[in-house]
């Protein structure tokens, strides 16, 4: 049986998903906006009141790095700046940015190039 090849997202290219938009305040502070869509969403807009669109704010870091993103960097390459930026306040980058990123992509706000298949 063949050894399953192990997944490198230091190798990895992120990309904004583009059903996502985003803003940024005077802070430097970004905000995604989701907009939840479907059969759903629209019954839970209809008789539980959620909203439309749920506004998601970033922290410093997760700001800072959302704004690096531009479909050229892979993730090493974003940890590096990362470490450039906060120092020794970002340590242990690597695990840290891996499992953001992670997050970031399994929530579909992001996308990995060449990776994953995209929706609108």
């Amino acid at each position: 049986m063949p050894k399953k090849k192990d997944e490198n997202y230091l190798d990895y290219i992120p990309q904004y998903h583009p059903r996502h938009t985003w803003s940024e305040n005077d802070k430097g502070i970004v905000t995604i906006h989701m907009v939840h869509k479907g059969f759903y969403a629209f019954i839970a807009q209809k008789f539980f009141r959620t909203p439309r669109v749920s506004h998601i704010d970033l922290d410093a870091y997760g700001s800072f790095l959302w704004k690096l993103i531009d479909g050229k960097k892979t993730v090493g390459r974003l940890a590096d700046d990362m470490r450039a930026q906060f120092g020794k306040a970002a340590e242990p980058v690597y695990d840290r940015l891996v499992k953001y990123v992670q997050i970031l992509r399994n929530n579909g706000f992001i996308y990995m190039q060449g990776k994953d298949k995209v929706k609108q």
